[in-house]
Parts: structure tokens; C-alpha cells; sequence
């Protein structure tokens, strides 16, 4: 049985991106080491981690590929706040039925969501 435990998004500007998910997260780091361009934050049961990767280079190039989605119970307020900490929208907020989802954009281009708990 395996259980995701983290995810590591590569980019070459890792404290812009570490800002940003600063904001969006609502805390700093719990784990940082600027030396090495790591920055990574316990999420409820999992890790999103920030990595300096050489190999990626200016913005995503399918910035859909892989989303994040970010629960929350109120889907507008933290999509306001999340925006005005400057994500690039992509969707705004709409009713998929039984809750709301919203889909933002990072620094890098890459896709998170907003999404109300399901069930």
C-alpha cells in the first residue's frame, strides 16, 4: 500500500516561489535551507516542498499537468485573500456541485486549487 507523503515542485527562482507559498500557506517554512534553495511546509497530512532544479527553466510549459488543490471550507474568502497575495487566476470560484472549487495560477505557472472538503 503506498501514501503520498509529499510533493516537490523544481523551479529555478525557488525563493520567489517559497514567498509566494509563504503567503498562500499563511506561514513561513517549517523546514528552510536558502543554501541549498529548499523551502518546505507540513500541509495538513502531507509536505509541499520548494527545490532549486537547474533543469527547469522560466514558466511551466502544461501548467495542468499536475494541480495542487488546497481544501478549505470557505473557497471564496481564501481565493480573494490568495489573490490579492498575487496568484494569477485562472478560474474563479464556481459551484461544481456539492461545493466550490477555484483554480490559480504560481510565479512558475503551475495550477493550485481551492476546493471545499469532499463528501
Amino acid at each position: 500500500m503506498l501514501n503520498l507523503n509529499s510533493v516537490m515542485i523544481g523551479t529555478t527562482q525557488p525563493q520567489v516561489l517559497a514567498a509566494f507559498y509563504e503567503k498562500v500557506l499563511g506561514k513561513p517554512a517549517d523546514m528552510n535551507d536558502p543554501e541549498n534553495g529548499f523551502w518546505g511546509w507540513q500541509v495538513g497530512g502531507g509536505f509541499l516542498g520548494i527545490l532549486n532544479h537547474s533543469e527547469m527553466g522560466g514558466k511551466t510549459k502544461d501548467a495542468g499537468r499536475i494541480m495542487l488543490n488546497f481544501e478549505t471550507a470557505d473557497v471564496q474568502a481564501e481565493f480573494e485573500r490568495i489573490k490579492s497575495a498575487g496568484a494569477t487566476v485562472i478560474k474563479e470560484p464556481y459551484d461544481m456541485g456539492g461545493g466550490f472549487i477555484a483554480t490559480l495560477a504560481d510565479p512558475d505557472g503551475n495550477y493550485f486549487q481551492l476546493m471545499n472538503p469532499m463528501g
